[in-house]
């Protein structure tokens, strides 16, 4: 299988077209089936893998930094150091430890967090450092001066931002250009067929400034790939159950209106003879803004199709059918 690479954002660096989330690792899946997952999908050609210091995902502070400990024993197995070989990612900003000031955007905080998740990692950098969500209580300043001093210091070599919305991505891109800091080189977002609110401002914005776009979520929490039946409940140990984002991720996806659209596109998907998560995975890819969809699994086996979607020929005749079956989503509530 073949993976084409592309530059992310206007940035020189270069990555593959698919990148691997690793949320699940740690609790959803054990070390074991960790590995097996990271090699199944570095043999398949991504070399882009995708962690945070918060997670697995659906874990307490005291299981946070149990993924990227997993990753950085999978790089250094068999005695020998594999970093050079991929390009890493990593994020803070949930809370992960017992203190007032083990969360948020804080110059404190992200000083701290970065070692910690260097020391995780088994590494003396990571390739990109995000903050993970907006800090409301942490000037804007204050938190891009910190990632500055972390590209400065030789501890990341770019850095980015997660689950920003549009105003707060210019807002942030004004003020790195105002005080001549590091600028911000990626976004990462949710984005699927079944959230396409992006595409309205977070999108034209990355367009016009050249930042590069890493969507998580392409399957929708694994809706996409039409195991779950409206008549069913969710099943235990997937991302509708799992710990705290259970709740989360029943809320985004778990409803009448998703169960409707997820029949309609299985039928195109079986018209097309392809499985409904490569085409999911081939209509993000299919979006010439996208850098690199995060795939997630909790087997190995799970990727075979999402894997194969960068190979997959998305005809333009069924995007389209793909676009207007899904252009409620771009609105975000159902249409009254």
């Amino acid at each position: 299988m073949s993976i084409p690479t592309t530059r992310l954002g206007r940035t020189g660096l270069t990555v593959s077209r698919l990148a691997l989330g690793t949320m699940t690792f740690g609790l959803q899946t054990d070390e074991a089936t960790s590995f097996r997952i990271l090699d199944k999908a570095t043999e398949g050609g991504i070399n882009f893998l995708d962690t945070a210091d918060v997670y697995p995902l659906g874990g307490t502070v005291e299981t946070a930094g149990r993924t990227e400990e997993i990753i950085g024993r999978w790089l250094n197995a068999k005695g020998k150091s594999r970093r050079s070989e991929f390009i890493l990612a990593t994020k803070a900003a949930n809370k992960v430890g017992p203190n007032p000031w083990d969360q948020g955007n804080s110059r404190k905080h992200l000083l701290d967090a970065i070692d910690l998740s260097l020391k995780r990692l088994q590494t003396d950098h990571v390739d990109l450092y995000q903050l993970h969500h907006n800090d409301p209580h942490t000037p804007l300043d204050e938190s891009l001066e910190a990632l500055d001093t972390i590209v400065r210091s030789g501890r990341a070599r770019y850095i980015g931002v997660s689950n920003f919305l549009a105003y707060r991505l210019a807002r942030a891109i004004g003020r790195t250009e105002l005080h001549k800091l590091t600028k911000l080189v990626s976004v990462q977002p949710r984005y699927s067929l079944l959230f396409r609110e992006i595409e309205r401002e977070l999108l034209p914005l990355a367009d016009e400034d050249g930042i590069g776009v890493i969507p998580y979520n392409p399957l929708a929490g694994g809706m996409l790939t039409g195991k779950y039946k409206p008549d069913s409940k969710p099943e235990d140990q997937t991302r509708f159950t799992l710990g705290t984002a259970g709740a989360m991720y029943q809320d985004r996806y778990w409803n009448d209106r998703s169960f409707a659209t997820i029949a309609q596109l299985h039928a195109l998907a079986d018209e097309a003879s392809v499985p409904l998560a490569t085409l999911a995975v081939a209509w993000v890819m299919a979006n010439p803004l996208i850098t690199a969809p995060l795939l997630g699994a909790s087997r190995p086996e799970q990727l075979d199709a999402t894997l194969a979607a960068a190979e997959y020929k998305l005809d333009p005749a069924l995007k389209l059918k793909l676009d207007e079956l899904t252009a409620d989503y771009r609105k975000g509530d159902a249409p009254r």
